[in-house]
């Protein structure tokens, strides 16, 4: 194969590429087959193990008729299964679409409808979500299967899945420029959109990022608290580590402060990453041992997901002695495209372009602002999605050429530093998490009490974006904390718990133009 260099790629690439050969296979032959590649509660699984399971999974998955090109859906918690999924699809030409695990029966629905998966590979604690769903209006998933506990009707367990299936594999003739796996971004109506992302997506992120400006190496050992179905996590808790020949540590179960704790002590990580609520969360809590936790193995901790706030970067850096790293990225662009540099921190800041990308900020006309004028950020990344599958004007006010559109407001001091501003539009990012204000206005409508709302982000203590509710109830009532707590509960029954307003405030009226629009900076 001839490799050759492109404008998606600015380091040698083969033009015949498979992530799977890339990210597992060579280690093989590198000789790291006895090494842990996944470190996840009392597993320790080799990559010469890894390897065979994921081409167990490429095998079964050719059982099952799946074509290349065809998508695979994964609802699974992050557990060696997920790599071996994840890059058992990739490694046939199948397409790996790993999914939110914090979602409702309505939200697998339109999911799996949408990715036109028939086979989907969960974890057994979240199947109930599936189960609950009336197999009538799923038009294409033909096959689950359950990772962990028993066989029911209709499933298989992963386990006997792959037992039968041979543990060699050769990869799929792929281009570098293939689809590789989709990841679904959320956007201001809601309504989520699948990001299109190519087999060499994840090495221009692990070059550019892990390696160049984290330094990582084989003898890294990577702890994401960002779960896997994230863009971020992905990179952090999986690929980042298998492009060097390091180890992956996973949580399977919730990312609480006491069990963060406790896998910083018993694996000791040198890279950690987790988003600026978890931050806090970590910071507010008090180890059960009553010690403060050991975090002097971590030689870079990272965030991203939201603005870090300059307080707690100084409070961590006081009490655990590791500054974190800011960064910002997307699900379009896949990681990281801006970042702070270890020893060259600017609290508050989401640091300077990564060296191989490039950023501006732009008016409405798309043209350069001038230094400290706040503006629109553009980047030009070669991990950028391909497009939004099946939307094709999304795609086209997102990805124009080579630039992509993040539709964050940004201003850059005289240091080329980056600060963020607030967002183009009314999406919130809460605890890493992106939030419509319309989609739970739209719920909150639907209560019999509601006659109008309006949701909006606010800072709290640690300078951190909480949604508030500002609700208008029908004949003039007021409001009382019961009816907060109960409207709280209506939402929770229709949204993701992370979608919950954290506070209800009660209005006579809402502030609005001449013209009947709403003002939300007022409400701000």
């Amino acid at each position: 194969m001839r490799a050759i260099m492109t404008a998606k790629s600015a380091f040698p690439l083969p033009e015949e590429f498979n992530a799977a050969s890339y990210f597992v296979d060579r280690h093989i032959a590198e000789g790291r087959g006895d090494k842990v590649a996944i470190a996840c509660g009392d597993r320790r699984v080799t990559y010469r193990q890894l390897f065979e399971s994921v081409n167990q999974v490429g095998n079964a998955l050719k059982k099952l008729h799946v074509r290349p090109e065809e998508r695979v859906f994964l609802l699974l918690l992050d557990t060696p299964e997920f790599a071996a999924s994840f890059f058992g699809a990739i490694k046939i030409g199948a397409v790996p679409v790993p999914v939110n695990t914090l979602l409702k029966p309505a939200d697998y629905e339109f999911l799996l409808n949408n990715s036109r998966a028939r086979v989907a590979i969960v974890s057994d604690s979240l199947f109930p979500h599936l189960q609950a769903i009336p197999a009538e209006k799923l038009r294409y998933v033909e096959k689950i299967i359950l990772v962990g506990g028993a066989e029911t009707a209709g499933t298989q367990s992963f386990d006997a899945w792959i037992r039968e299936s041979s543990v060699t594999l050769d990869a799929a003739r792929t281009s570098k420029d293939d689809a590789a796996f989709w990841l679904y971004s959320s956007g201001s109506t809601g309504r989520p959109k699948a990001c299109v992302h190519l087999q060499h997506d994840m090495v221009v992120c692990a070059e550019r990022y892990a390696k160049a400006i984290l330094n990582a190496t084989e003898s890294d050992r990577f702890f994401s608290v960002a779960k896997l179905f994230f863009a971020y996590g992905l990179g952090n808790g999986l690929y980042f580590s298998l492009a060097v020949g390091a180890t992956s540590i996973l949580l399977p179960g919730p990312p609480r402060p006491q069990s963060i704790f406790d896998v910083v002590e018993r694996f000791r990580p040198t890279l950690f990453f987790s988003v600026p609520s978890n931050y806090a969360k970590l910071l507010a809590h008090v180890p059960d041992a009553g010690h403060n936790p050991d975090f002097s193995s971590v030689r870079h901790a990272v965030s991203a997901g939201e603005c870090l706030p300059a307080a707690i970067f100084h409070r961590f850096k006081e009490r655990f002695g590791v500054e974190i790293l800011d960064a910002i990225g997307s699900t379009e662009a896949l990681h990281m495209f801006i970042a702070n540099r270890p020893g060259a921190v600017k609290p508050g800041s989401s640091g300077t372009i990564i060296p191989g990308f490039d950023a501006r900020i732009v008016d409405e006309n798309s043209r350069p602002v001038v230094p400290g004028e706040i503006g629109d950020l553009i980047v030009k990344t070669d991990a950028a999605c391909a497009s939004y599958w099946n939307q094709h004007e999304r795609t086209k006010d997102t990805i124009s050429g080579h630039w992509l559109r993040t539709g964050d407001r940004y201003y850059q001091d005289a240091d080329g530093y980056f600060w963020y501003a607030g967002r183009s539009d009314d999406m919130l990012k809460v605890s890493g998490t992106w939030v419509s204000p319309v989609e739970i206005e739209n719920h909150l409508l639907e209560h019999p009490e509601v006659q109008e709302a309006a949701v909006v982000g606010r800072k709290d203590e640690d300078g951190l974006v909480k949604t508030v509710a500002c609700v208008v109830l029908r004949d003039g009532k007021p409001g009382n904390p019961e009816v907060a707590t109960e409207l709280q509960r209506f939402v929770l029954e229709r949204l993701p718990v992370f979608k919950r307003p954290h506070r209800i405030e009660f209005f006579l009226e809402l502030p609005k133009t001449a013209t009947g629009k709403l003002q939300r900076y007022k409400l701000r």
